[in-house]
């Protein structure tokens, strides 16, 4: 692995939270609303979806989910058999494979109300943003656009014709133009450390500009552009101990460097941002256990 792998954490992290991370309380009755997303009222208890799952109903037991989810590359560290692209001990669930019409389908639609840019770095006040993981994220779609609403969960959702594309509030990184970057990249690692690489050297708003040329929108761009400023900042240390690390210990486990991103960085980038790989069901290169993972299928219509 090149010596350029510890901007991994330096200029990247894995932008998630960590499961043990509270998440704030949402009543049953009313779902909550992002910026820039619409609410719906809808009072339903029981997960009734068909077009996806939430991620703590597993039908078999943990036992055969000893294996992560994800699909490892060279950087990973895992074998194909400590770490793939399905959860056994949910119902079976495979991550399915997206082709370049699904992406074009998702750039294809326009969000009614887009949400307004950061005018500040989170990581300044991170008690103005509590995470919320109770509740799910869903698309709306009305011809070609379609509206971004939080419900109190996945019932609530369904009986208001909407469809999960997450769990968690709605959040910047929520649009369908951010999730068609997310499928687009793949692992976002390199595309992403290159962007911080033009940091370092052109300042914060080279290193923006990059991650906006990736196709993320304004406010997506932001805070992935305060998470690796704030991962450099807090990990230093512990990254370049790391140099050459592979992302995962033999044992599964995420390197010191990635988990001081995970524990320090992630909360906050997981409150503003909303959508993640792990919430959202998509496989990469960093490998989470199957729990942690929503099962959602992308295709919207």
């Amino acid at each position: 692995m090149k010596r350029a792998a510890i901007l991994l954490a330096l200029l990247v992290g894995c932008s998630s939270a960590p499961a043990s991370q509270e998440a704030s309380q949402s009543t049953a009755a009313e779902a909550t609303t992002a910026p820039g997303s619409t609410s719906s009222t809808a009072d339903t208890s029981a997960d009734t979806s068909t077009s996806s799952t939430s991620s703590a109903d597993s039908s078999s037991g943990s036992a055969q989910c000893s294996a992560l989810y994800g699909r490892p590359n060279d950087n990973t560290g895992l074998s194909a058999d400590q770490c793939g692209p399905a959860c056994p001990c949910q119902g079976g669930w495979q991550a399915p494979d997206y082709t370049s019409a699904d992406i074009d389908a998702l750039d294809a639609l326009t969000l009614i109300t887009t949400f307004e840019p950061l005018s500040a770095d989170p990581y300044a006040t991170p008690e103005d943003f509590p995470l919320d993981e109770s509740s799910v994220c869903a698309v709306v779609v009305e011809g070609t656009e379609y509206s971004l609403q939080t419900f109190a969960d996945d019932a609530a959702a369904e009986a208001a014709g909407a469809q999960v594309t997450h769990d968690g509030a709605c959040g910047l990184c929520s649009p369908l133009q951010d999730l068609a970057v997310y499928m687009r990249e793949g692992d976002l690692t390199e595309p992403v450390r290159a962007c911080g690489l033009m940091g370092l050297s052109g300042g914060e708003e080279a290193q923006l500009e990059c991650l906006r040329e990736l196709g993320f929108t304004e406010p997506c761009a932001q805070i992935w552009g305060y998470n690796t400023t704030h991962t450099r900042t807090m990990c230093l240390q512990v990254c370049l101990d790391l140099l050459d690390a592979p992302y995962h210990e033999p044992d599964g486990s995420l390197n010191a460097c990635l988990q001081c991103d995970e524990d320090l960085s992630g909360p906050v980038f997981k409150a503003v941002a909303g959508r993640t790989r792990r919430n959202t069901g998509l496989a990469s290169a960093l490998c989470r256990p199957c729990e942690e993972v929503r099962r959602v299928v992308h295709r919207y219509d």
